[in-house]
């Protein structure tokens, strides 16, 4: 068992899966001799060259395309996005071709893709490379999307899927690329499908995904100072969503607080919610409480931006309220 940085994990996965099959392709914009804006591809050019490691022109809509059709005739490409934002410009490919071919073909084609990307607000980047988009992708069928909250998660889901045979969107956050965590020295896979209890707690459940995870377990350590104790869920896969476990803690603690760094409008929150309103309505004791980001484009100004996105004390106050102590 090794301790290894988020980045470290993905560029680990990508160097054992093309070892591993010699159709695995990655393309993206410096991916290849500089090996990645987050050194998520470091040295891999180096290794198995420019045949498998495609540095691209900045045409995210042209080289997405190239690459679902590639998987179509026999490759697994990943896909690097340098930026969430920046995937706006491939959704024509994305949800008109990857999403649909295998339905559309009768099952006779499929398109094993996976598009990786980091989403999120990281330290003044401004509106344009700060988007929080994950809802646009769990909104379309014939997509997967998962969000890796650390090292294992990262790497282990990249390898799933990779040999899984349909389209996989993965959505990293820009802040946790240096966050350390344990992976296993053997060969390890992760699903890409359930969510994860990652703090057992009875008194209300907190429910987040990618970073928003971290912002929840600091609250529940807070919460457990005053005597409240609160289970986190790591959603982990936005596409599908598990509905079982979100179901089974709600039942347990009656209460709910659900946090996320995107805006609340027509967001993962929302659809958690109603989720909750399905299954389990009348397990609650209290409304569900959405943590979630001011509806405004992120600023650039380090204080307004601080402003605009949801932090541990958010989600801590939001969980005093859901349990009646403010």
């Amino acid at each position: 068992m090794a301790e290894i940085a988020y980045w470290e994990a993905i560029r680990r996965a990508h160097e054992e899966e093309l070892n591993n099959d010699p159709n695995v392709i990655v393309m993206g914009e410096d991916i290849g001799v500089a090996g990645g804006t987050y050194k998520a591809t470091l040295g891999l050019y180096d290794t198995f060259g420019e045949q498998r490691i495609i540095d691209t022109p900045i045409s995210e809509n042209s080289f997405t395309g190239i690459a679902i059709g590639a998987s179509m005739a026999g490759l697994r490409p990943i896909v690097e996005i340098m930026s969430i934002n920046f995937a706006l410009l491939a959704l024509d490919t994305l949800i008109n071709a990857a999403a649909k071919i295998r339905y559309m073909s009768g099952g006779r084609a499929s398109c094993p893709l996976v598009m990786r990307t980091p989403g999120g607000t990281a330290h003044q980047l401004a509106a344009q490379h700060s988007a929080r988009l994950a809802r646009m992708f769990m909104s379309t069928s014939g997509l997967r999307v998962v969000t890796p909250r650390g090292p294992l998660d990262a790497y282990g889901m990249l390898k799933s899927a990779v040999r899984c045979n349909d389209p996989v969107i993965i959505i990293e956050h820009e802040q946790m690329y240096n966050l350390r965590g344990e992976v296993p020295d053997e060969e390890t896979f992760r699903p890409l499908e359930g969510a994860e209890v990652v703090r057992q707690g009875k008194d209300i459940t907190l429910i987040g995904y990618n970073y928003s995870v971290h912002l929840c377990l600091q609250a529940a350590d807070k919460l457990a100072k005053d005597g409240i104790d609160a289970e986190v869920i790591d959603l982990r896969a936005l596409k599908p969503l598990d509905r079982e476990t979100i179901r089974r803690s709600v039942e347990k603690t009656h209460r709910v607080v659900i946090a996320e760094e995107d805006e609340a409008p027509v967001g993962v929150g929302a659809e958690i919610i109603a989720i909750i309103n399905e299954d389990c309505f009348f397990a609650l004791d209290a409304q569900p409480i959405r943590i979630h980001a001011a509806d405004v484009p992120v600023p650039y100004n380090a204080k307004l931006e601080k402003a605009a996105i949801p932090n541990v004390d958010d989600v801590y106050q939001g969980a005093l309220k859901a349990v009646g102590k403010i």
